[in-house]
């Protein structure tokens, strides 16, 4: 099994995946965005999940789209589109990218123009990850104002490690997982 080629914040960590991704609800087909996609460690999940998923995934940083492509090549992933560039000016345009199923947003930059363009691609549902409480605020605020809001979930994982030939558990920095889903 490959090893995931990782950069600056991530990957992100198996555990926020996994209930990110159950809060995203993927189907067979879907097309799914990762903002801010770092790694591609959550595509890479994503396409684990859904079969047939055409991915979109992207990040501004140079090192990022390259782990990422690296990553997708060491895992199979080949349904993937990987875009360089701002996420607001990429999901604003028309001919890159007409429509999204789900998205997952892990970079936060511009998180008010990200999901709406989300909104206007249709996403039916988006998870945001944050790890600063202002970026919560301003998250909730952004969905509650385009009527996606559906909830927040606050996760603290902890690891263990031997210590003095006993067990001791060391904790994660907690993650907010903020869900948004279309309104029906």
């Amino acid at each position: 099994m490959s090893e995931i080629v990782s950069v600056s914040g991530g990957p992100t960590k198996p555990e926020i995946i996994a209930v990110s991704l159950s809060k995203l609800g993927l189907k067979d087909g879907d097309r799914f965005a990762d903002v801010g996609c770092g790694t591609g460690s959550v595509s890479i999940e994503a396409a684990r999940i859904a079969r047939n998923l055409t991915i979109y995934a992207i990040d501004a940083r140079k090192e990022a789209l390259l782990a990422t492509e690296t990553n997708f090549k060491n895992f199979g992933i080949e349904n993937a589109r990987i875009l360089a560039g701002e996420a607001s000016d990429i999901l604003g345009s028309e001919k890159t990218i007409d429509s999204i199923d789900c998205a997952f947003v892990g970079g936060t930059k511009n998180i008010g123009s990200i999901l709406a363009k989300l909104v206007e691609k249709k996403a039916r549902s988006i998870v945001v990850n944050a790890v600063r409480i202002e970026t919560v605020v301003r998250t909730i605020e952004a969905m509650k104002s385009l009527d996606i809001f559906d909830e927040v979930i606050h996760v603290a994982v902890s690891r263990s490690f031997p210590i003095a030939g006993e067990t001791m558990f060391k904790p994660e920095n907690p993650v907010y997982i903020v869900v948004g889903k279309k309104q029906s």
